[in-house]
């Protein structure tokens, strides 16, 4: 599965959530299908999409907040999981691009790519609704799943390791920060 065949299937169903990307291949190919004043690209602050999500999940109760993750990213900051569990935000949906490998500083494997199995370790977390996919038509159905009910989820969505040509965006971070923080105002 391509990470960016997911990403344009989910795409028409995020127009009013609070949005929140990785750096790198998952905020590039977001980027490419069109930018939103909610979208929040994380720049340079690998490993805390998943923070920032919680955090906005609990201040924005009434908004669905969708997190589009990478593998390597959460490995760096694994003990989100167990706050996410913990605090179970009934409005997020957080979705785990694992390409097992660490594709926008290098390629390099992750721990993925040997037995690090990421919707597990949030299972034994305590996340309820966990699911690990393989292809467009599985994620197309976990993801209708996870937009229906009102409960924590996350989606392992294993793709493959090809990337966007460019990582670069022609959106400067100061400008997102600030299109973003006007378009949660405004909410």
């Amino acid at each position: 599965m391509q990470r960016l065949d997911a990403l344009r299937l989910a795409y028409p169903d995020i127009e009013d959530d609070i949005v929140v990307t990785i750096m790198g291949a998952v905020a590039a190919e977001l980027h490419s299908l069109g930018h939103r004043r909610n979208f929040f690209y994380l720049q340079h602050a690998m490993g805390l999409a998943s923070s920032l999500g919680l955090g906005l999940a609990l201040s924005k109760s009434s908004k669905r907040v969708i997190i589009f993750d990478g593998d390597g990213s959460l490995l760096m900051n694994l003990g989100t999981l167990s706050t996410l569990a913990w605090y179970a935000p009934k409005n997020l949906i957080h979705v785990v691009f694992d390409n097992e490998s660490l594709l926008s500083v290098g390629g390099f494997p992750s721990a993925t790519s040997a037995r690090t199995d990421l919707g597990g370790i949030a299972q034994k977390s305590g996340y309820v609704h966990v699911s690990t996919v393989t292809t467009l038509e599985d994620f197309t159905e976990v993801w209708r799943e996870a937009r229906s009910r009102l409960a924590l989820s996350m989606i392992v969505a294993k793709v493959s390791t090809a990337g966007p040509k460019s990582f670069l965006m022609d959106l400067p971070l100061l400008e997102n920060r600030f299109q973003f923080q006007r378009w949660l105002k405004e909410g």
